[in-house]
């Protein structure tokens, strides 16, 4: 015993070392003030500017406008389509890095329109435009093929006949922001059945809580607020049609009541419903979504809806919760509880863009949320490479009742899942920084 007693001690007093020698100094308080020495920050500790800003961003649009181009070719020959041509499931996405479809790209489409909603740069608005009016040039023989073979899987298979939410709820919400932006496209077909679909095909369980039946029966997935409720909000802002609203803040509120954890500031990712137990795993994307959702609820709901006042605390207990947890490094570790699972990218920067939109809507006190916004910020403008690719985001993932499967999960600058939040995340900081002067001030960033 004592001999393992030795060897745990050396153990401890070993990394006791190495952690305690990163900041070792040879000066003393008697020769030089040791509060003002520079500390060895492995994340830049400093407040960015509007023009290092736009240059993470545009590196990033620089990247995607080469990487989803707006075309489609014919598999066999790699011959390129156009609309006079047979529609069928022979064709594919020109070669890119990304579909121009999916729920990713209508993060992707938002955090754009975001961008020059701040800039006023018309390229962010008109690289979404291009994508959208390609799908809508497409759609009509599309739909023809679908209406001819229905077993026929092809291209736009989910905006015409969706198996999911995650296929048409955000691409859905992006037609309608893009129309708010200036796009003139009927999207109505896309738009319609996306809100038939939320409201009377998706599967839910007998109190009408939005569920799906994998991995296995009536089982909700934190994912699905943002697959379904932001496109609710656009489609009442659009008819003004309370019962949208109604149905947005019903959904939110019955997830809540079911996977947020009060004492953590937390929401689990799945629940079984009918399961005596709950296991939590804090998915660091899955709480971005619900984050990203209660953002997007404060902000389209009517100024004088009855569930305001809940949905700005329910904001402000989730980022309690979260900025609690915020690594050294700025990043969010993928379980946000575990610090052994790896720092991602993509949740770090959704909570990065609420924390920002949040000051700058004025839900949120500059002076407390501001440093955690920034230091998420420098933390994701880290992992834009000079490519312009986003690094260090997890890839899509399923839900699990186990660590090892999230711990395990692999990240690729090729998972779409960072593209969105990282545009987001800086058009929410360009905001926060043209109108809250920050600085550091006695060693730390604070409000000036």
């Amino acid at each position: 015993m004592k001999y393992i007693f030795l060897i745990g001690g050396a153990i401890f007093s070993f990394v006791f070392t190495s952690l305690a020698q990163k900041n070792i100094t040879a000066s003393s308080d008697a020769n030089a003030p040791l509060h003002a020495l520079q500390p060895d920050y492995t994340t830049p500790y400093v407040v960015p500017n509007e023009t290092q800003i736009k240059a993470t961003v545009d590196k990033v649009y620089t990247y995607l406008e080469k990487a989803t181009p707006a075309s489609l070719i014919h598999k066999a020959s790699g011959e390129g389509w156009n609309p006079y041509q047979i529609y069928s499931d022979q064709l594919t996405f020109a070669k890119g890095d990304f579909r121009p479809v999916s729920y990713e790209f209508g993060v992707t489409y938002m955090g754009m329109l975001a961008l020059e909603k701040i800039s006023g740069d018309a390229k962010y608005k008109e690289y979404v435009f291009k994508r959208l009016r390609f799908i809508l040039e497409t759609l009509p023989k599309a739909y023809q093929y679908s209406q001819q073979n229905p077993s026929k899987t092809h291209v736009l298979s989910g905006l015409i006949n969706p198996k999911a939410l995650d296929d048409i709820g955000a691409m859905s919400m992006a037609f309608l922001k893009a129309k708010r932006a200036g796009f003139d496209g009927d999207d109505s077909l896309i738009t319609q059945k996306a809100l038939n679909f939320i409201l009377k095909e998706e599967h839910r369980l007998p109190d009408k809580t939005l569920a799906r039946m994998r991995p296995l029966p009536n089982t909700i997935w934190l994912d699905d607020l943002f697959m379904a409720i932001p496109a609710l909000l656009q489609f009442g802002k659009d008819s003004l049609n309370a019962n949208c609203y109604n149905e947005a803040v019903f959904q939110f509120e019955s997830y809540q009541k079911r996977m947020f954890n009060p004492n953590l500031g937390l929401f689990m990712h799945g629940y079984l419903e009918g399961s005596e137990e709950h296991p939590e795993f804090h998915w660091a994307r899955a709480n971005g979504w619900a984050l990203l959702t209660n953002a997007e609820l404060l902000e389209y709901l009517p100024a004088n809806h009855s569930a305001r006042p809940a949905l700005l605390a329910q904001l402000k207990k989730h980022l309690k919760g979260l900025m609690a947890l915020q690594d050294g490094t700025g990043f969010w570790h993928q379980l946000i509880d575990r610090n052994d699972s790896y720092l991602e990218t993509s949740a770090t920067a959704i909570y990065t863009y609420v924390l920002a939109k949040g000051i700058n809507q004025g839900w949120l006190d500059p002076r407390t949320y501001g440093p955690a916004a920034i230091l998420g910020w420098q933390a994701v403008a880290s992992k834009v490479n000079a490519q312009g690719q986003v690094e260090g985001t997890c890839v899509g993932t399923g839900l699990a009742w186990d660590p090892a499967f999230y711990f395990n999960r692999p990240i690729s600058p090729f998972a779409a899942h960072g593209y969105g939040p990282v545009l987001l995340a800086g058009s929410a900081m360009w905001e926060l920084i043209k109108n809250h002067p920050f600085e550091v001030k006695d060693s730390a960033i604070h409000l000036r």
